[in-house]
C-alpha cells in the first residue's frame, strides 16, 4: 500500500496520528457562507470575497510543521495486525466456522459441501458468490483434484482472492493535471458519509494537499454543523450556505470559490437518500451535471459510501446509485463492527467498481486504503493476535 492516489509528492517520515478528540459544540462556527477554523478566523469570509493568494489555515500550518506529509507508511506489521483485529467478527463468522466444519473430517462429501454453503451465505458472501465457490470445490472433487478438507480451505482463499481482484480498475485515485480534484460523495442515510469525508480530507491534508469541504446536504438538521466540526478537526475550510438552499447552487458557488483559490481537492457532501426514490436520485444527477458545467470532467470521483453492516442491501445500493450517477469508487464503513464483511467479496464479484477505502474504526487513520491481498490475508490469517 504505497499510495492511494497518484501525484508527485514529498513523502516524509511517518508518525502516528493522534486520536480524535470531540469538538465542543460552542466552538462550531455559525456563518452563512464559509466556515473557517476558529484559530484563523478574524474577519468573516464570504463567497464573494476577492480572489487573493490562498492562505493556509493556522491549524493546517501547525500540523504541517509538527507532522509528516503522508500517513500511509506506518509500519506494515502494525497496520496488518490492526486490520486483522478489526476483521475479527467477520473472520469468526466465516473462517472460524469453516475451521470448525473441517475439524476431524477426512473426506469431502456432499454433506460437508452443503454445510459449507450455509456458512458462506450466513457470512454474507451472497448466493451467487457462494454458488460459484461451492461449484469450484465440487469440480475439483469430481476431477479427483481435491480430497482433503484442509486443502479445500486453500481453494476457498484462492477463489475469494480471485473475486476481489476481478475489477480491472486501479484502486488508486488519479489527480487531474491541473485544477481541483473534485470528489462527490453519495450514499443512503446513516452510512457514515460525513465521517468518511472528514477522514478522507485528513489523508489528503497529511499528503500535502489543500482541501475544501462543501456542505451539499442542505436539508438534514445539523448536517452543515457536523461537517464544520470535521473541518475544524482537520484544519480546513468548509463551504456552506443557508439551510434549505438548493444543493446544486451551493455546489456551483463552491467550485467557483475553490477554483479561484487554487484548492487542490474539493470534497462535496450530498444529502443521504434512499436509492429507491427516483426523485432524489434525479437530484443527484442534477448536482453532477452542474459540476461538469463548472469544471470540465468534474466530478473526477463519485464515491459511494456503504455501511458494511447492511449486508446484501449494500449490493442493491451499489447497483442503483451506479445507474444514476456512474459510481467510480466505493468506501465500505464499519467493517470492525460486523460479521458481514463478506459483502466485500460479493461486491467485487458483482461490479467493476474499485473499493477505495474501508473503515475499520473511529480513529482518523482507521479509514484504510483498500488492498485486496492484505484483506484476504487478514481474513484467513491463523496466527494468534
Amino acid at each position: 500500500m504505497l499510495g492511494w492516489f497518484k501525484k508527485k509528492l514529498k513523502i516524509g517520515k511517518q508518525e502516528k496520528p493522534a486520536a480524535l478528540e470531540p469538538v465542543p459544540e460552542e466552538k462550531v462556527v455559525q456563518e452563512e457562507h464559509l466556515a473557517v477554523p476558529v484559530e484563523e478566523k478574524k474577519q468573516p469570509a464570504s463567497v464573494s470575497a476577492p480572489d487573493t493568494a490562498r492562505e493556509v489555515p493556522v491549524a493546517a500550518q501547525e500540523k504541517s510543521e509538527e507532522q509528516p506529509t503522508n500517513i500511509l507508511h506506518e509500519d506494515v506489521g502494525v497496520l496488518f495486525k490492526r486490520l486483522k483485529t478489526r476483521l475479527s467478527k467477520t473472520r469468526s463468522s466465516f473462517v472460524g466456522k469453516v475451521d470448525e466444519l473441517f475439524l476431524g473430517k477426512k473426506v469431502i462429501d456432499d454433506e460437508l459441501l452443503d454445510d459449507l454453503e450455509e456458512i458462506l451465505i450466513t457470512a454474507d458472501l451472497g448466493v451467487g458468490t457462494t454458488q460459484d465457490l461451492v461449484d469450484a470445490a465440487r469440480q475439483k472433487v469430481d476431477r479427483n483434484e481435491l480430497s482433503d478438507p484442509a486443502a479445500l480451505k486453500k481453494v476457498l482463499k484462492e477463489k475469494i482472492s480471485e473475486f476481489i481482484h476481478s475489477s480491472d480498475q486501479s484502486a488508486e485515485l488519479v489527480m487531474p493535471d491541473e485544477g481541483p480534484f473534485v470528489i462527490m460523495v453519495v450514499g443512503v442515510n446513516g452510512v457514515g458519509k460525513t465521517t468518511t469525508i472528514g477522514k478522507m480530507a485528513h489523508k489528503f491534508v497529511s499528503s500535502g494537499q489543500s482541501v475544501m469541504l462543501v456542505a451539499g446536504d442542505t436539508f438534514r438538521a445539523a448536517a452543515v454543523e457536523q461537517l464544520k466540526i470535521w473541518g475544524e478537526r482537520v484544519g480546513i475550510d468548509v463551504f456552506s450556505q443557508q439551510s434549505g438552499a438548493d444543493p446544486s447552487s451551493v455546489v456551483f458557488d463552491a467550485l467557483e470559490y475553490g477554483k479561484k483559490r487554487d484548492i487542490d481537492v474539493i470534497i462535496v457532501d450530498t444529502a443521504g437518500r434512499l436509492h429507491t426514490k427516483v426523485n432524489l436520485m434525479e437530484e443527484l444527477k442534477k448536482i453532477k451535471r452542474v459540476m461538469a458545467k463548472k469544471i470540465s470532467d468534474a466530478p473526477h470521483e463519485v464515491m459511494l459510501v456503504i455501511d458494511s453492516t447492511t449486508g446484501q442491501n449494500g449490493v442493491s445500493q451499489a447497483r442503483l446509485f451506479s445507474q444514476a450517477v456512474d459510481i467510480t469508487g466505493l468506501t465500505l464503513t464499519k467493517l470492525d463492527g460486523t460479521a458481514k464483511g463478506g459483502i466485500i467479496v460479493n461486491i467485487c464479484r458483482e461490479f467493476n467498481i474499485p473499493i477505495r477505502f474501508i473503515g475499520i474504526g473511529e480513529q482518523m487513520n482507521d479509514l484504510r486504503d483498500f488492498d485486496a491481498d492484505e484483506f484476504v490475508e487478514a481474513l484467513f490469517d491463523e496466527s494468534e493476535e
